[in-house]
């Protein structure tokens, strides 16, 4: 069973056959589907070499686009037009990939009037096997890279080897990824990675986020190319991340001149109002230590989830350089995402565990004796 005709319409023999009402009232041979008075037939084909076969059809009252991911939008356009009787309707069933595909910008973000948008899960199904269960279990623990699209119906967001995925994928799960204000007496750290300015230079990325009690709330984060330090200023005073309630932390490249102002950010921030901390270079290793100490506190995060989403796909997509012929790691990969992750680690390199009342006690009553050397 490999065509169009053979799967699709196998499918649709089945679901009238297994509802008597529905089958009283159809003929199903072989190669067609048909109800008995001739009034509706059912046509199977495939968009990609069969587009203008469609939009020569007439009497059209049902289209069905499934697996319409890659419909591209000079597909859709042709096809639109082509339902044209009166209370006719196309259905369209997909599992989302990409947001710039043309199918999610024409039906999700820009549906058509008196449109009805859906959003179905494996949750929803009372057929749902025993079999596909245990599937989406070993998904989960096997392949969480992959889980959440396969399973929740999200963009493919992480990638083979990714860094973040089994954790981001558990934060979705706990209900850590929701609706984070920042507390209003509480300082805001702007965790950083530094760019440059020009068309060629890296991003500047910034995790605004705050450390309350054992946890992080990770409020914002921003991100920019090219652009000159008075943009990234601008973003934070919009955003109210002012010098009188934040703290900019910095890598340890923080010291160094901008290479078209020949201005170091640690200068340019400071003289803006903002006290301004240098994370010292962590040396050999650094990467592998960002990593690290992202994945020991990532438990302990929280995201605002309507303003992190770009970060978070970046955390999502930050993955290993693979050696394939070799079979080897050869560390992160640098490509759009390793700017926000490096600034993410970052600021999982800086979080200082706060002492709990019952520490301080303890360290305390060693303070108490005479032969400490520890007094508070």
């Amino acid at each position: 069973m490999n065509s169009l005709d053979e799967s699709s319409m196998a499918e649709v023999k089945a679901a009238i056959n297994s509802e008597p009402w529905l089958a009283a009232h159809y003929e199903i041979g072989e190669k067609f589907i048909r109800t008995k008075d001739g009034r509706i037939s059912f046509a199977f084909i495939g968009l990609r070499h069969n587009l203008d076969s469609i939009k020569s059809k007439s009497q059209i009252h049902l289209l069905w686009v499934d697996e319409a991911e890659p419909v591209s939008e000079t597909a859709w356009g042709k096809i639109a037009p082509t339902v044209r009787e009166d209370d006719s309707e196309i259905w369209v069933t997909w599992n989302p990939e990409r947001k710039n595909s043309a199918t999610h910008k024409r039906f999700r973000l820009n549906p058509p009037a008196s449109s009805k948008i859906v959003e179905i899960n494996y949750q929803d199904n009372p057929w749902f096997p025993g079999v596909l269960e245990q599937e989406r279990l070993d998904d989960r623990q096997k392949r969480p890279d992959q889980y959440a699209h396969i399973w929740d119906g999200d963009f493919v967001t992480v990638v083979e080897g990714a860094y973040y995925a089994q954790a981001l994928a558990l934060a979705k799960e706990e209900g850590r990824i929701c609706r984070v204000s920042p507390d209003p007496i509480m300082t805001t750290r702007l965790f950083c990675d530094i760019g440059g300015t020009g068309k060629k230079s890296d991003a500047f990325s910034i995790w605004p986020a705050q450390f309350i009690s054992r946890e992080i709330r990770v409020l914002n984060y921003y991100e920019a190319v090219g652009q000159p330090i008075g943009h990234h200023l601008h973003w934070m005073r919009e955003n109210k991340y002012t010098p009188g309630n934040s703290l900019i932390v910095l890598p340890h490249d923080g010291d160094n001149n901008d290479r078209v102002y020949d201005v170091s950010y640690r200068s340019a921030f400071e003289e803006a109002g903002y006290e301004v901390e240098v994370v010292p270079n962590q040396g050999t290793g650094a990467a592998k230590m960002r990593i690290e100490a992202s994945r020991r506190l990532f438990p302990r995060i929280w995201f605002n989830e309507e303003t992190t989403v770009a970060g978070r796909d970046a955390l999502g997509w930050y993955h290993e350089k693979r050696d394939d012929d070799r079979g080897i790691g050869l560390g992160p990969e640098h490509d759009w995402a390793s700017h926000g992750a490096d600034a993410f680690g970052l600021m999982c390199i800086a979080y200082e565990e706060p002492y709990t009342r019952s520490e301080r006690a303890r360290y305390s009553s060693r303070g108490s004796s005479g032969s400490s050397w520890m007094a508070e």
